[in-house]
């Protein structure tokens, strides 16, 4: 069952202790692939929560109690990322990227991802009318992750050789966007 309310509040330090728990829990990391230490996840996050950085974190919860993390970023701010995914799709102008993961493992397999994304993504056009799409990339082995996208209304755009977040993965990606509304 999905919860009716998600709530989006930006990460803080406080939060870096439950990050790193949820970071070192075996699914998640199998697709982040992160180190854990205090170090790491400051180094890893401390600058978007400075805001000295172009991705913006945030923590997903429902009634007060946290179960994801979502972080969202304009493509165009990463050259690096914008050569490499134009490779294997046409980037709209102003595009958003977006990562996820879902912390609790009691919100897992309840579509709680999907709806997390979708809501996500519909707050996100107001703060960035200039945004086209949300283009995300997923290694075609993470089919909980594209799921969750297909169920939150994106559709595939592309498959292609990325380089993987994981270096155990092979660099096939599925592509995933979904265009601004009408009116939004």
């Amino acid at each position: 069952m999905v919860a009716t309310s998600i709530t989006f509040e930006p990460l803080r330090r406080a939060d870096f202790p439950l990050l790193s728990a949820w970071l070192g829990d075996p699914l998640v990391a199998r697709w982040w692939n992160h180190e854990v230490s205090a170090e790491a996840i400051e180094r890893d996050f401390g600058p978007s929560v400075d805001r000295t950085d172009s991705t913006t974190m945030f923590l997903a919860a429902t009634a007060g109690q946290p179960f994801g993390l979502i972080q969202r970023y304009e493509i165009a701010a990463y050259p690096e990322y914008v050569e490499e995914l134009s490779t294997v799709c046409v980037l709209p102008p102003g595009a958003l990227s977006i990562d996820y993961l879902i912390g609790d493992p009691a919100s897992r397999g309840r579509r709680q991802g999907s709806a997390m994304i979708a809501e996500f993504v519909a707050a996100s056009w107001a703060e960035y009318p200039g945004a086209a799409a949300v283009v995300v990339p997923v290694s075609t082995g993470n089919r909980a992750s594209w799921r969750a996208l297909e169920h939150a209304g994106f559709r595939r755009i592309a498959t292609g050789d990325l380089e993987p977040d994981n270096p155990l993965d092979p660099r096939d990606h599925y592509v995933y966007r979904i265009d601004r509304p009408a009116g939004a």
